[in-house]
């Protein structure tokens, strides 16, 4: 097993290249199944999500092959209902199977999925969308089964946005017959990204990044070759990690718009935030104010930048509060946090900070409990005094590419070290 050993308290300094999007990552490799094709896809993140997700497809039938961080995959030979049920439970994205299977095959049959435990994340809207296009859906057992004769284009109204229904639901309807609206649909950057690629192979959908998405149906797709975008949660913590060091950093290959929030959010902290064409600039010499910060929906706060957003607050001077709006459950990297002598108390859905401007916090042993909260502890990790060890760094490993490495050419003293 291996851990992260942090020598902290020295400022992030330099330029960072931001790796291929994991959110945008998972849905497009799953996609390619629709085209029976050969696909290149490139900017594919080299992360742990990724090596099991090409895993599960190489066991479906897939033929892979992968150059750095370019991905070349035909699916032709793909055969619904063979995903391994020991793969797939230990991904949430793996649930997009049953989209882009019912989609090709009018067949789906996935095992149970996995990933971050944030309480229940039923998938009742994923299910309602099938149901809508007219497929059956069996979910009461280990695995979701679903059939259809056809698949037929409909109005579907979300009753929550929710990224992985939206998705889903246009993998399911590329090949149904007329035109699907998807209503109160997710706007997230990685489901315009999905669409188009789509587009790209030859589908119709348009409204992505909209609230109403309109798929309508073709009778088939070809290969493509696709660039995924950056990944602005990767991104998110990098700026966050150099206002926490009171750092100054470069931060390569993001679209500036979709880090709008998290921009907004430093430059309330009292952090410099200069946006260029393709790069954003950190630069966080003087005090951070504490500041409230609730999650939503794109183009919302990111409940995915809600643990390092905690651990920031704990450098900045002032109460400062973390509420939480998307999952029901995502505070048990608190407990850990706390471990650096971190003031930080959770009421329902709420963390509140007591920031102390860094002073009295030291490093201290911790266990990533998530890929965000690991993130978080990194980020603790790097900002305050002393040695800082991380364990279970899979979970970090599953979203960040080459975190050691990116964080050391920014002058951060951190290790990844068997024991």
């Amino acid at each position: 097993m291996d851990k992260l050993v942090i020598s902290g308290g020295l400022p992030l300094r330099g330029t960072v290249e931001i790796s291929g999007a994991k959110n945008a990552a998972l849905p497009i490799l799953v996609g390619t199944v629709l085209t029976g094709a050969k696909c290149t896809i490139e900017n594919v993140p080299d992360i742990l999500d990724v090596d099991l997700t090409l895993e599960i497809l190489e066991k479906m039938g897939a033929r892979i092959v992968r150059r750095h961080n370019t991905v070349e995959i035909d699916t032709a030979d793909v055969r619904p209902g063979t995903s391994p049920s020991d793969l797939v439970c230990k991904m949430r994205g793996s649930t997009y199977l049953i989209g882009a299977e019912l989609g090709r095959f009018l067949y789906a049959k996935v095992g149970s999925s996995g990933g971050c435990d944030f309480g229940a994340r039923p998938i009742d809207q994923h299910i309602k969308g099938f149901e809508a296009l007219g497929a059956s859906v069996d979910a009461r057992g280990y695995f979701v089964e679903a059939k259809a004769e056809k698949l037929v284009g409909r109005e579907i109204y979300f009753d929550l946005v929710s990224v992985g229904a939206t998705i889903n639901a246009i993998l399911a309807s590329v090949f149904a017959e007329g035109v699907t609206v998807l209503e109160n649909a997710a706007r997230e950057p990685h489901v315009v990204d999905l669409a188009n690629f789509l587009n790209a192979c030859g589908a119709n959908v348009v409204g992505a990044g909209t609230d109403t998405i309109k798929i309508k149906g073709v009778k088939q797709l070809h290969g493509a070759t696709y660039a995924i975008i950056p990944d602005m949660i990767e991104a998110g913590t990098y700026m966050f990690a150099a206002a926490a060091t009171h750092g100054r950093v470069k931060i390569n290959n993001v679209i500036p718009k979709h880090l709008d929030s998290i921009s907004a959010k430093l430059s309330e902290m009292g952090v410099a935030v200069e946006e260029l064409d393709d790069a954003i600039i950190v630069d966080a010499t003087g005090p951070l104010a504490a500041i409230n910060v609730k999650t939503r929906p794109y183009p919302g706060f990111p409940t995915d930048m809600h643990p390092q957003m905690t651990a920031l607050l704990c450098f900045a001077t002032g109460t400062g509060r973390v509420t939480e709006d998307v999952y029901d459950n995502r505070f048990r990297y608190v407990e850990e946090l706390r471990k650096t002598g971190a003031n930080i108390a959770v009421s329902g859905k709420t963390a509140t900070v007591e920031g102390c401007g860094g002073e009295g916090l030291v490093g201290a042993p911790m266990k990533s409990v998530d890929l965000r909260g690991g993130a978080a502890m990194v980020i603790m990790g790097l900002a305050v005094s002393g040695r800082t060890e991380i364990t279970e760094i899979h979970t970090i490993e599953r979203g960040y590419n080459d975190i050691v490495r990116k964080l050391t050419a920014l002058g951060a003293d951190i290790r990844k070290i068997a024991y």
